[in-house]
């Protein structure tokens, strides 16, 4: 029997604390004396759309777009295939397609169980492992990877001597190790590990409190105008069955005015009906003696009367003490908070679910994402002061989010269009517009003649009219068979297939697969008869037409070998479902279900889109300089900054510099 002295085991349990979420080392920077004569600043609007883009132009509400683009240039960006945000960043940041850096989707598939997987980043547990009567202390650290390949452009500008600042590029978790500043951006998970969990607490629960997504709802009883909850937080791996850490709160309710006062571990805070709360500290006990799990989340008081209903945002990573790998340098993300104070560190902090679920109203979402906008701009004039020399990229995502959401604020045409919403909210999207505009205008105040300004979005957007059920007419028309028929609703995640006699089947949202034989566990089509299958899939699709009004719903079908090349193309879908303006696949489609309906309305606040045929959905690019390239794509913009620099770009880039 192996005994440890109680100073071996509490110097045992500091050493592995940091391993309760899997942490990656970030490296170190080295200072760097070097002056580069070039500049150059990338903005990234993730989502800007050119139509709206020169409609708000001709308008005069976006004014320094219009100066930008009189004195450089203006054009169309080609987007990714699919055009969805992590394979256009990861275009944008590797200047190759997909089948060089092997992001297709923002769900990909895992062949050997057949079940849907994140395509952007996977974890690695622990190896190794002794008990210690309850207790599981890992003997080797675990490790996130970031799933991306490719050089990264930013990593070959610094082994030149160029300084640079990545601030939340998307498809970038955890951060590429190198030496120079960069936060993590879209991917990066909240502190449970998903892209984000919201807590709704409320004594009057809804109806389809057990089928939300995204949120979990606490059913809460009031006695003597006050309650007791718990937030949950990560898993305790150090705990044999590893239980939720929790924190438990207490909130009591002002008899007479819509009021409430909230403590959460010894701290006291007072909210209106309404309100918000600043971000709050949160600390998740794992095991004795040892710091615990930091996270940072706000409250949000919805109502008091006649039914409590307290929202809590997603737990996201404490950029002060972050419990995951969020920065390069490491403790970059805490110079960040030590300057700027608390900020969303979650990749995606527009809290849509909320609003998709019912459980925040439009004017709920507003005032959030109006705060995750000011946020950003606030941390962009924070850098944009300190730049001086190198290469600075900084990303706003709110442009993309809110026009997902306030799509049908603009579209009459929308199944959910409601004029009277449309008349408070249809001035969100130009409003949004509008305070970009002033983001360049700042840019453009201190240009010089050795800067470069480069502003990009990853695509365009459409409207989100009607979803499109693939997997279901795959299996209407005999491409997929269920193993039980009258299940055929209660399927999730391909739990009802019969692979056996399933010979093409849709994951992710542009992605159509075949069940090879050799290549899937359970495959059922032969190398001889692809080529024809491939064929007759792409032929039927493209003969598609809505029933409702005879408009087609696939726009183009490509074949991976046509538009991938790369050492990842073995990866790509066969083949990649291009949907018509107004179409998308369905959310059911994009996990393995099967609605009976092959196509209905889309009802859903989510009511923009654009994950459809790429060449529908272009991005923008503005910038000061010319534009040479007749068709500029979103893999030349690596390229473009390489050469700007004097760098070569490398073999595995497929883009050529725009200029």
């Amino acid at each position: 029997m192996v005994r440890f002295s109680k100073s071996l085991v509490i110097a045992l349990l500091l050493s592995i604390a940091c391993m309760v979420v899997l942490i990656a080392n970030s490296g170190c920077s080295k200072g760097r004396a070097k002056t580069v004569n070039q500049k150059v600043i990338v903005v990234g609007f993730d989502g800007l759309d050119p139509d709206l883009v020169k409609q708000y132009m001709a308008q005069g509400r976006m004014p320094n777009f219009a100066k930008l683009a009189e004195q450089g240039d203006f054009r169309s960006l080609g987007t990714s295939v699919p055009p969805q945000s992590p394979v256009a960043w990861s275009n944008f940041i590797t200047g190759m397609n997909p089948g060089g850096h092997g992001i297709y989707d923002f769900i990909h598939r895992d062949p050997e169980h057949m079940v849907p997987v994140s395509s952007t980043s996977k974890t690695e547990g622990s190896s190794k492992s002794i008990r210690f009567g309850k207790w599981v202390l890992p003997l080797a650290g675990g490790k996130i990877h970031n799933l991306r390949e490719g050089d990264a452009f930013w990593v070959m500008l610094e082994k030149s001597g160029v300084p640079t600042t990545i601030f939340r590029v998307p498809a970038n978790f955890p951060p590429v190790e190198y030496e120079g500043k960069s936060l993590s951006g879209m991917g990066t998970p909240d502190i449970l590990g998903s892209f984000g969990t919201f807590s709704f607490y409320t004594d009057d629960p809804p109806p389809n409190r057990d089928d939300i997504s995204g949120g979990v709802v606490y059913p809460v009883e009031v006695k003597d105008h006050a309650f007791e909850a718990k937030l949950v937080g990560p898993k305790n791996a150090f705990l044999k069955d590893q239980p939720d850490a929790v924190i438990p709160f207490k909130v009591w309710l002002d008899p007479e005015y819509p009021t409430a006062k909230i403590e959460v571990q010894g701290k006291q805070f007072l909210l209106k009906e309404k309100e918000w709360s600043d971000w709050l500290r949160l600390d998740f006990a794992m095991i004795p003696y040892v710091t615990g799990v930091k996270g940072i989340c706000r409250f949000y008081l919805k109502q008091v009367r006649p039914n409590i209903k307290l929202y809590v945002s997603p737990i996201n990573i404490d950029p002060s003490e972050p419990a995951m790998p969020i920065s390069t340098p490491e403790d970059w993300s805490q110079q960040l908070h030590h300057d700027c104070g608390d900020f969303y560190t979650k990749g995606m902090p527009e809290e849509t679910k909320a609003l998709s679920w019912g459980v925040f109203d439009y004017d709920d979402y507003r005032t959030q994402s109006n705060h995750v906008m000011g946020e950003s701009i606030r941390l962009f004039d924070y850098l944009f002061d300190k730049f001086t020399d190198g290469f600075l990229f900084f990303y706003f995502g709110t442009t993309d989010l809110n026009a997902h959401m306030f799509y049908s604020m603009i579209d009459p045409q929308h199944p959910s269009y409601d004029a009277e919403k449309a008349k408070e909210f249809g001035d969100e999207l130009p409003s949004l517009y509008q305070t970009v505009d002033g983001v360049v205008g700042k840019i453009m105040n201190r240009l010089d003649d050795k800067t470069t300004l480069l502003v990009i979005s990853d695509h365009g957007f459409a409207p989100f009219r009607r979803a499109f059920h693939l997997n279901t007419w795959l299996k209407n028309e005999g491409y997929i068979t269920l193993i039980d028929e009258s299940k055929q609703t209660e399927s999730e995640y391909f739990a009802n297939v019969d692979w056996a006699r399933t010979r093409a089947y849709g994951l992710g949202f542009n992605g159509l697969y075949l069940n090879l034989r050799g290549r899937e566990a359970n495959g059922s089509v032969s190398k001889r008869e692809r080529e024809a299958l491939l064929t007759e899939l792409t032929e039927k699709l493209l003969a598609l037409r809505d029933p409702q009004n005879g408009e087609r719903i696939v726009h183009r079908v490509d074949r991976a070998e046509k538009v991938y090349s790369g050492r990842n193309i073995d990866s790509a879908p066969d083949l990649i479902v291009g949907y018509a303006r107004g179409y998308r696949a369905s959310w059911e489609t994009t996990i393995g279900n099967f609605p009976l309906e092959i196509i209905e309305d889309n009802r859903d606040p989510w009511s923009g889109d654009h994950l459809m045929a790429a060449d529908l959905v272009p991005g923008v690019i503005v910038t000061n300089k010319k534009i040479k390239a007749e068709n500029p794509m979103l893999y030349d913009i690596a390229p473009t900054i390489l050469s700007l620099y004097g760098v070569e770009k490398n073999d595995e880039m497929v883009g050529h510099s725009i200029f």
